[in-house]
């Protein structure tokens, strides 16, 4: 489990992105790159990092199933994802 620290840092740059989401999209649509650099660093979309739901792992992180390699693997050898089975050939 990382710090909590890293979570909180975390929330709140992802807090900031949908503030700041709006007024990015009109300065990016005007091509007005001066004024969008004066915004601050984490209204970017690009500095949220993806975290593991259960165990806030960023490394390994599964999109399509919003966790880390390690939850995944567990939780579809204990049958809780619907339609995933250990492959066998």
């Amino acid at each position: 489990m990382p710090k909590k620290s890293w979570l909180e840092r975390n929330k709140k740059k992802s807090e900031t992105v949908k503030k700041f989401a709006v007024l990015r999209a009109e300065l990016k649509a005007k091509g007005d790159y001066a004024a969008l650099a004066k915004l601050p660093r984490n209204a970017s979309p690009v500095r949220v990092v993806n975290r593991c739901r259960f165990s806030g792992r960023r490394r390994a992180y599964l999109r399509k199933f919003g966790c880390s390699r390690l939850t995944f693997r567990q939780a579809a050898l204990n049958g809780m994802i619907p339609g995933v089975t250990k492959a066998s050939w």
